[in-house]
């Protein structure tokens, strides 16, 4: 019904938004992939790959709770993953262009 997509739109997208603010914040604390201060390629990849795992276990948990049917949660969460890993990557790298709120390492020597 369109009763329970709402509801499982609206909870996926308050969960979603606190474990990607947590993840974020954990992925800023790591050097890996960074060249001159910017994401590369692959630690855009990287990040849309183990975003996607939270975001999978999310939704199918979600869905399964709000639905109460494993087959529907299953199609849902599948779906899902298949179109916004897609949507995630290139979000990132156009993150990855943006100046803003980007913190660099300095280093300097005599």
């Amino acid at each position: 019904s369109i009763n329970t997509a709402l509801t499982i739109v609206g909870s996926d997208f308050f969960s979603k938004a606190a474990t990607m603010f947590i993840g974020e914040r954990l992925m800023n604390k790591s050097q890996a992939g960074r060249k001159s201060g910017a994401d590369d390629i692959g630690r855009s990849l990287a990040k849309a790959l183990l975003w996607r795992l939270f975001a999978i276990a999310n939704t199918l948990t979600m869905s399964y709770l709000i639905a109460k049917d494993l087959s529907m949660a299953s199609k849902i969460a599948g779906s899902d993953a298949i179109f916004k890993t897609g949507l995630m990557f290139v979000y990132e790298r156009v993150w990855a262009k943006i100046e803003w709120g980007k913190e660099y390492l300095i280093e300097f020597s005599i």
